[in-house]
């Protein structure tokens, strides 16, 4: 198949549930049971091979050091697919014996979503999603890990435009996702962290980059931590689509229960990206403010608003000698007054290198413009005592009120914070003590400045103009009258 086709037979799915279940739960459903697919179908496939490799040995062929996966008897494809009554209750058992029979890594992987209620999903929809699914083999020869994990990506990016409101919760634009990659040029071997990982798509897209480069993408350390059941599944399911199998990526509160630790302190990481949810106010501010791991360093947020609960989570986070962020923010934590002194704090210590502002609309379902908070433990000594602020809001692209960056806007916010000099208009770099006397105030349009018009000679040259069209229009009109009389 194409990629194209691909693309299609799979979303043909979710569209298989409309008028069922609301467009927010596609993901729930339809992620799981492609999941379910594809293990089998690899699973057919690596016995086949053992079976050659073997002259026809059945019990060779079953070896489970033969096979990625192991799936109990009773839990494949095919023995689902033979059911015709309790589909839901079939499925979900399945499941659950594949989740059992590789603790290690498919634990909790499946979701929980209520396959056995019969009032959402009848038999009938059941069984035509199973047959829908069974039109295609998603085998690795067939269906190869790039072209199934690009069909994936396409099915994330479409339940976020499906599902409205829903879609912030699990989905980064890819566009800034590339761009904040790009600044971080992870390299191989290193950590990389998201403390709010939603879909993964910002720790697999570091892989990718890697990967894109030809450079050892394998030995990258991915870590995340995600609070929804479903969308921690889909993220694990997102790193294995993709081919990629070393990562850890946990379910849970990071706020309250931070899940890497190393010796009862934060486990610290190169590379940090995130997109964390903004300005929540269901969070534990009281055990905050006695934080077991020292996250309150410049103070404790209201409660009203944890956004530098998260930045503080993040700088802790980062390790000392070579640690680095890209974290996603709107541009309130920016000059908002409730957090300057906190603000303050963060900007003495100098790991704060860039502030890159983006447009309107990247964000989805939210006109609110968009900024790349970017800090770096160990900057370069010229940019020591400096901070580089990039007004980006005009380099976007519109398209029905969802927005993202062409290439050549990525490559020109790239370039401004690699190049990190003064461009009238665009760029300027400011110390830290001009910063700090203006209370800390990070906000972008007060240190870059539009560029300024010499209006007096533009005024000038408008009355001129003005003078000569209506010369030309007196005379016109005159030799208009004489060839009327």
């Amino acid at each position: 198949m194409t990629q194209q086709n691909l693309e299609k037979h799979l979303w043909g799915a979710a569209t298989a549930l409309r008028g069922t279940i609301d467009a927010g739960d596609y993901k729930q459903y339809i992620f799981p049971l492609l999941f379910f697919k594809r293990i089998c179908d690899v699973y057919d496939e690596e016995y086949a091979g053992a079976l050659t490799e073997s002259d026809g040995d059945l019990v060779y062929a079953g070896f489970e050091e033969n096979h990625r996966f192991q799936i109990p008897k009773g839990a494949h494809w095919t023995s689902v697919r033979e059911c015709t009554t309790n589909v839901g209750h079939a499925i979900q058992e399945a499941m659950r014996a594949i989740e059992q029979a590789n603790p290690d890594t498919l634990h909790g992987i499946f979701g929980d979503a209520s396959w056995t209620n019969k009032n959402r999903l009848s038999d009938a929809t059941l069984i035509h999603l199973v047959e829908h699914f069974s039109e295609v083999t998603l085998n690795l020869a067939t269906v190869p890990d790039d072209k199934l994990g690009n069909a994936y990506e396409y099915l994330i990016k479409e339940f976020a435009d499906d599902s409205g409101h829903t879609a912030a919760e699990f989905y980064t634009n890819r566009t800034v996702v590339k761009l904040m990659t790009m600044i971080m040029n992870p390299q191989p071997g290193e950590s990389v962290y998201d403390p709010t990982c939603g879909s993964g798509g910002l720790l697999l897209n570091c892989a990718l980059h890697l990967k894109e480069e030809g450079k050892e993408y394998r030995t990258l350390k991915l870590y995340g931590q995600e609070i929804n059941l479903i969308t921690s599944a889909i993220a694990r399911m997102n790193m294995f689509m993709h081919g990629i199998e070393e990562f850890s990526i946990v379910r849970g509160d990071t706020l309250a229960r931070p899940a890497f630790l190393a010796y009862d302190a934060l486990k610290k990481f190169n590379v940090i990206l995130a997109n964390p949810p903004y300005s929540i106010k269901a969070w534990d501010r009281k055990a905050f403010e006695t934080d077991p791991y020292g996250r309150n360093l410049w103070g404790t947020p209201p409660q009203g608003c944890a956004d530098y609960a998260f930045q503080q989570h993040i700088h802790r986070s980062m390790d000392d000698q070579n640690g680095r962020y890209a974290i996603l923010w709107p541009h309130g934590i920016l000059f908002r007054d409730m957090e300057a002194d906190m603000r303050q704090k963060m900007i003495s210590e100098d790991h704060v290198e860039a502030v890159i502002g983006l447009g309107p609309n990247l964000f989805y379902n939210s006109p609110m413009e968009a900024m790349i908070l970017v800090g770096n433990t160990n900057k370069p000594v010229e940019r020591k005592g400096r901070i580089l602020f990039i007004n980006g809001k005009d380099l976007v692209v519109e398209n029905k009120g969802i927005a993202h960056l062409s290439d050549e806007h990525i490559d020109t916010l790239y370039s401004a914070h690699k190049g990190f000099e003064d461009v009238q208009g665009f760029s300027k770099v400011v110390n830290i003590e001009e910063i700090l006397n203006l209370n800390g105030n990070l906000n972008i349009n007060l240190y870059v400045k539009a560029e300024k018009h010499d209006y007096s000679s533009s005024l000038s040259e408008t009355y001129n103009d003005w003078l000569k069209a209506s010369n030309d229009l007196e005379l016109s009109m005159d030799h208009l009258f004489k060839n009327l009389s």
